[in-house]
């Protein structure tokens, strides 16, 4: 792949209208390429740049899962813990007798929910293939999980409390569900560590990684980097949410699912820790090996990941993001580690390549398949 390459890949999306601009790296190896096209706004015309701020939506989500192991490292947590010493509202879950039955008919869980099971999505709670299921009402009308403005969410302890009275869609350990999971983890790495989930994420993986762009707000002094945030409207464009809008102030809750505005180099800077076993650019270890392992490994039965294809097509789930199992797309091989965000961002690791895409736009995606920028973005990127 060439820079002019990539960046007329980039450039006949924006001249299509399908996006407003867009940041992609390609690295193979120490082979990197960047290339932006396109705006930060349609409105002022600002030309975007290989450092402009995105919100990231659920690519939050890996590195949330790696913050959660740090602690596992730490010795303050285990992944067979149950999760009820740190978040005691979850102490007594019950669980709706069947999948669309009420939400008042219920009978207990058969066993506690652990730390492993927030990591592999299979707590119980979250998003169904089918969101019509009288349980997972709650969790868009309570929770605000999903699209939203993330100054609606209630704090940390009222959300936690307003958790704890929707009942479980499936018992702990039984199905992959997706999202409501990593804001569990958010909550937990900032009572099991004592420090606020954006103070933990800052001290222990922003700062060793250089990633001094990502955070959950958007200081004043940055804000002409940011971009303005777009969804489809008819044939065009509507804007949702300009670089002074919700993100210039710290929500009550960072959410842990999605609530990170970040770059395609600071991303770049998480996944060579990845690739790297674990370590930093200067040999400063923040992950195990075997952590990393773990974190990249599919733990997904073959029912489960076929249960929850409207999501991850067919592929496994490690902690916080997917893991190819079955090269069924030039894309697909098999350990490819990564994940997609509802804003229109997605990043990948390739382990056995030490391969890493990144794709950064600001149009928001209007369900759970990956759009065609995304399909054709990862194509591109496999030489197919």
């Amino acid at each position: 792949m060439t820079a002019t390459g990539l960046h007329d890949f980039l450039k006949a999306h924006v001249s299509s209208g399908s996006v407003p601009g867009a940041v992609a790296l390609v690295a193979h190896g120490d082979d990197v390429e960047v290339q932006a096209a396109g705006w930060t706004d349609l409105e002022d015309g600002t030309p975007m740049a290989r450092d402009s701020l995105f919100r990231i939506a659920s690519t939050t989500k890996p590195l949330v899962a790696a913050a959660v192991l740090m602690l596992v490292e730490d010795g303050t947590i285990a992944l067979d813990d149950p999760v009820e010493r740190w978040l005691p509202e979850l102490a007594s879950p019950v669980v709706v007798r069947t999948p669309d039955g009420p939400v008042d008919d219920v009978v207990p869980a058969v066993r506690p929910i652990t730390v492993h099971d927030l990591l592999t999505f299979r707590a119980g709670y979250g998003f169904p293939s089918d969101f019509s299921l009288p349980a997972v009402a709650p969790l868009f009308s309570v929770l605000k999980q999903g699209p939203a403005e993330p100054h609606s969410v209630p704090a940390p302890d009222a959300w936690m409390a307003a958790l704890s009275r929707i009942p479980l869609l499936h018992q702990p350990g039984e199905s992959w569900l997706y999202n409501t999971c990593s804001d569990i983890q958010g909550v937990l790495i900032a009572r099991a560590s004592g420090r606020s989930l954006p103070e933990f994420l800052t001290e222990r993986l922003f700062c060793p990684l250089g990633m001094d762009d990502t955070g959950f707000t958007v200081p004043a002094g940055k804000r002409d980097r940011f971009t303005a945030a777009y969804r489809p409207a008819g044939d065009g464009l509507e804007l949702i949410d300009t670089p002074d809008g919700h993100w210039s102030r710290r929500p009550a809750f960072p959410s842990g699912a999605g609530g990170l505005v970040s770059t395609v180099d600071d991303w770049y800077a998480f996944a060579r820790m990845l690739l790297a076993g674990g370590s930093t650019a200067s040999g400063r270890r923040l992950l195990s090996p075997a952590s990393v392992r773990q974190m990249t490994t599919d733990q997904l039965t073959p029912a489960q990941r076929e249960a929850s294809a409207l999501f991850i097509e067919g592929q496994g789930w490690g902690y916080g993001g997917s893991v190819d199992v079955a090269p069924t797309q030039p894309w697909n091989v098999p350990g490819r580690y990564g994940w997609v965000g509802g804003t229109g961002t997605t990043a990948h690791i390739v382990p056995s390549t030490g391969t890493v895409t990144i794709l950064l736009t600001q149009r928001e995606m209007t369900g759970p398949q990956p759009p065609v920028i995304m399909r054709e973005f990862w194509g591109f990127a496999a030489g197919a």
